[in-house]
Formats: structure tokens, C-alpha cells, sequence
């Protein structure tokens, strides 16, 4: 996975919210001032035929209104583009869309179309959609080829002024998408596809190229949009049905065909940054105690063991590969809620869990965590996939169906206790010599079972690791008086500097009290 300025891309998307506009409502045609294309035959089944077809001819790049000016379009002049609320789709329907305009981040264009029963319209480009001044940068692109690239959608107008209220959706960049959680935020991004992230040399972004909309009937049912991704390596149709809650739940169809033989297909992926937590942070590298939109990889697999993986700012891009088979759901998550841990006016504790729920059997394969060593928060650096067993390459595809949940925790929670901190420190115990090449490592897990222990009842720390061994293993509760919290304390002695796999969890007797644990350790990074 390339290094990505998501701080950037995360800005131009919340400066120009102060900017956004929509217009139309019910059909298409009553769209005040849109203008539209033919009305041509369009159902989901057309376009799955179409990305089979896509997939055998020669790849095409997508048109680009002039590169040299597009460039220009940065954070700023981006902010300046304002799409004019009278010209957005469905204005007085259940979930207005307004259009984005290429820019520095996403400069290639994106066909739009809206959906009349059985027929689509293109939504035509005319550079009166937005507010491009005579002095600003974009007035020297013309008419052809468009320049939209990408779409948001609003809440009613019920909810208040579309050019003050953050869209709930959206959709901009290559195959990226987001979603609001429910504490109001966005963060994390997901992506149509991922090929081989991580890998040595660029990655392949393919384009989400056009899409389709279907509006919503009512604030109950789902805004329905229709996308035809294309790269050198692959094209696909895929259908989303866009659901607002309390946060957002997107069911994702997605019907995939490569062209050529691809490494890592990475589906229903993933990407989110992470800097530093309590777990390590380098001395005074930042002012603040922690920096991440997300800060664990949660997994339920499909035999019922409940995983979390606290996420890590490795010496060096690292891949990591839990073996499943029928997977329950997997996501990255933002569990620390508390305001004093960030310090940071961007409320990184409001950020989205993302929840990936698979629907149908998706057989075997495994979650592939990506973690690319980062020095700064506008880096998108961590990827978590779905990579199925079974090959890929030309004349295959795959099915798949999948529900993405944007919400502040896992839409299933399991009931066990969840570890809700990983610390680390020097080995040995308090006023004896250090020990070389030994590292304390103090792992905290809150609720569930625990919280129900009999009074002198120890819980049991279950502990693997693949080399190394341990030492001075104990649990105890944590001495803040709140009822269920414990931690497991254990050294661990290595030798070199290759990554160490550990795995813990408490029990009592043969009751399992919590979650399990896993963690990379890198003794590289921690000298």
C-alpha cells in the first residue's frame, strides 16, 4: 500500500462541507437545472455483463480534464469549489447527492447517472455546478471531459442547511468510500478492491468509473448505487445499498474479474492510519498521548474465536495472516473513547469502528493485516482484506456479498472480556539491574465475565508466543475501582531482532473470561 496524504484528502473532504449543494427531488428529470444525457437501458444484471466484457478488452485509463491544472487543485482551491445546492440530485428526496470536482488527490473523471425504472440518464458536467471564479485555478478547464469525481450523500433538508451539515456517504477518490459512525465522525476509508498492498513497488489503485442512483423512497429505505470499477488488472460491478441509522450500514454486492493474474486479491478491504498509542510512542515525537484513527484489528472467526489485534507503527512494512475459514466478521476499531488520551481537536476518539459482516459462505482464506511504518499522521498506513484461497486470474471471477457497518463499536459484541490496552516497558522488577533483551508487557481486559468473579477469585493468563519465553506471569485488578478490570503481566526474554507472536487471554478453570489477544512484538523497535 502506497503511502497515502489521507490527512489531505480527509481535510478537502471536511473544508468543502462548508461548501456543498444539492438540488432536484423524486425523478431525475425534476432535478432543477441538471441537464441529462439519452435515457438508456440499465439494471444491475447489465452491468455485471458489462465488467465481464470490460474485463476482456485492453484496459483504458479514464478521462482527465488537463493534468497540469488539475495538479493545481489543492487543499485550498479545492475548499473554493462549492457545488451549488441548486443543482443537486434528488434535493427535496429522502438523502440528497451532490457532485465533487476533481483535484489534486482525485483528478481522473467519474461518469454520473441517475436511474428512472428500467432507463439511466449520464448526469451531464457543466462547469455552472460550482462556484469556479474567474480568478480561481479551475476556470481554465473546459466543458470536456467532465470534471466530477466523486459524490456525497446529505440528510434531508429537514436536518438543516446542506452546506453545513457533513454528508453521511461518500464516495471520491480511485475505489474509495466512507461512512459517518454514529458519534459523527468520519475516519477510516474502504475501498471497492486492494491488490497486493504492501507489496515492493507501486500499488495498482483501480477507479470506481461511473456510477448509477437509485434515490431513496423514504428515510427508511436505502439510497441504492451502482459502480463499474476498472484497472490495468481488473473490472467489476458492484451494487451498494446505502442505509442511514444511528450511524451507517452499507450492504455490498460485488461481482470482480481480473484480467491478469493478481497476487493478492484484497477483498472488502480496509485503510485506516495509525501513528503512535499508550502501547509505544517514541520520546517526544508529538505533543499529543496518541495519534490513530483506528487502534486494533477485531476478528470473529468462523469456528467462534473472538480476536483483537492491537495495530502497530512497525520498523518496516509488515504482513500478518489469520487463517480462516467461513469468517464471522473482521474490522478495524477505535476503542478508546477518551478525549484526554488524544488531546486533539480533529476527535480522533469520535472516529468510526468499520465492521465487515459477511453474507453467504466465503469459504477459506485469510485476513491480511498490512502495517507500513509511517513518521506522521497523513499517511494512510494500515490495510485490512479479505484474501481468498482460490486463484486469480484472467477469464475467473468472484462473487461476493458483504454488509460494512460504520458505527462506534462491533455491531455483534461477544460478551467475553475485551482488552482495551497494551503496554509496554523494561523487564525485571523494580530497584534490581535491567535485564538485557527483556520486555514487560502489561495487557488490560474490562467486563464480560470478569466483572462477575467471585471476591478472591484470580483469573488464569493463557499465554503463547512463537519464541521467547516468559516470566514473572501474573493477573491482578486494576487498582482504579471499577469492577471487571484486569490485567495479565508477564516479561518476555528474546533474543535478535526478528518479530515475535503472542497470543493471551484470561481464564478461570475452563471458562474462557476474555477475548484473546495477539500482538507483534518487534524488539527492533523497542531498543
Amino acid at each position: 500500500m502506497a503511502a497515502f496524504d489521507r490527512r489531505s484528502f480527509l481535510q478537502i473532504l471536511l473544508a468543502a462541507g462548508t461548501a456543498r449543494a444539492i438540488g432536484g427531488s423524486g425523478s431525475a428529470a425534476a432535478a432543477t437545472g441538471l441537464k441529462f444525457g439519452p435515457a438508456e437501458p440499465f439494471s444491475y444484471d447489465w452491468l455485471k455483463t458489462h465488467a465481464r466484457e470490460l474485463a476482456a478488452r485492453p484496459y483504458e485509463t479514464p478521462p482527465r480534464p488537463e493534468p497540469a491544472i488539475v495538479a493545481k487543485i489543492d487543499y485550498d482551491a479545492h475548499g473554493k469549489l462549492r457545488y451549488r445546492k441548486e443543482f443537486s440530485l434528488y434535493r427535496e428526496g429522502a438523502y440528497p447527492i451532490s457532485f465533487q470536482h476533481v483535484g489534486t488527490f482525485f483528478p481522473k473523471t467519474v461518469r454520473m447517472h441517475a436511474i428512472d425504472g428500467g432507463t439511466a440518464r449520464e448526469v451531464l458536467y457543466d462547469p455552472t455546478y460550482f462556484t469556479v471564479g474567474e480568478g480561481h485555478v479551475a476556470a481554465a478547464l473546459g466543458q470536456e471531459p467532465s470534471a466530477f469525481a466523486g459524490f456525497w450523500v446529505h440528510d434531508p433538508l429537514s436536518k438543516g442547511d446542506l452546506d453545513k451539515v457533513e454528508p453521511w456517504a461518500t464516495f471520491l477518490g480511485a475505489s474509495y468510500f466512507r461512512g459517518v459512525g454514529e458519534l459523527g465522525q468520519v475516519g477510516l476509508s474502504a475501498r471497492g478492491i486492494a491488490l497486493a498492498p504492501g507489496a515492493p513497488g507501486p500499488e495498482e489503485f483501480p477507479d470506481f468509473v461511473s456510477y448509477w442512483f437509485e434515490p431513496a423512497a423514504d428515510a427508511d429505505a436505502p439510497v441504492t448505487v451502482y459502480a463499474l470499477l476498472s484497472g490495468p488488472s481488473v473490472a467489476g460491478a458492484y451494487r451498494f445499498l446505502l442505509h442511514r441509522t444511528a450511524g451507517v450500514v452499507m450492504d455490498i454486492e460485488a461481482s470482480v474479474h481480473p484480467r491478469r493474474t493478481i497476487e493478492r486479491l484484497g477483498l472488502a478491504p480496509l485503510t485506516s492510519m495509525y501513528w503512535f498509542s499508550e502501547t509505544a510512542k517514541s520520546t517526544m515525537v508529538d505533543w499529543r498521548p496518541e495519534v490513530h484513527d483506528s487502534d486494533g484489528l477485531a476478528m470473529w472467526t468462523g469456528s467462534g474465536e473472538r480476536i483483537w489485534r492491537p495495530l502497530n507503527n512497525p520498523p518496516q512494512v509488515t504482513i500478518s495472516s489469520f487463517v480462516d475459514a467461513g469468517p464471522r466478521g473482521f474490522g478495524l476499531s477505535q476503542r478508546d473513547r477518551n478525549f484526554d488520551h488524544y488531546l486533539d481537536g480533529v476527535k480522533y476518539e469520535k472516529r468510526p469502528t468499520a465492521w465487515i459482516e459477511p453474507r453467504g459462505d466465503w469459504g477459506r482464506g485469510v485476513v491480511q493485516l498490512i502495517e507500513i511504518p509511517t513518521d506522521d499522521e497523513i499517511h494512510d498506513n494500515i490495510c485490512a482484506m479479505w484474501v481468498p484461497d482460490a486463484p486469480h486470474g484472467a477469464g475467473q471471477h468472484v462473487e461476493l456479498a458483504y454488509r460494512l457497518h460504520w458505527l462506534a463499536d462491533e455491531p455483534y459484541p461477544s460478551g467475553l472480556g475485551r482488552c482495551v490496552a497494551t503496554r509496554l516497558g523494561n523487564g525485571g522488577q523494580p530497584g534490581q539491574p535491567r535485564p538485557q533483551n527483556v520486555r514487560k508487557f502489561m495487557v488490560e481486559f474490562l467486563g464480560g465475565p470478569l466483572a462477575d468473579l467471585p471476591f478472591g477469585t484470580l483469573p488464569e493468563a493463557v499465554l503463547t508466543a512463537s519464541r521467547g519465553a516468559f516470566s514473572y506471569v501474573f493477573t491482578e485488578a486494576v487498582p482504579n475501582d471499577v469492577p471487571g478490570h484486569w490485567r495479565a503481566q508477564f516479561d518476555l526474554t528474546t533474543d535478535g531482532s526478528q518479530p515475535v507472536d503472542m497470543r493471551c487471554y484470561l481464564r478461570s478453570g475452563d471458562t474462557v473470561l476474555t477475548e484473546t489477544w495477539l500482538y507483534q512484538y518487534h524488539p527492533a523497535s523497542a531498543k
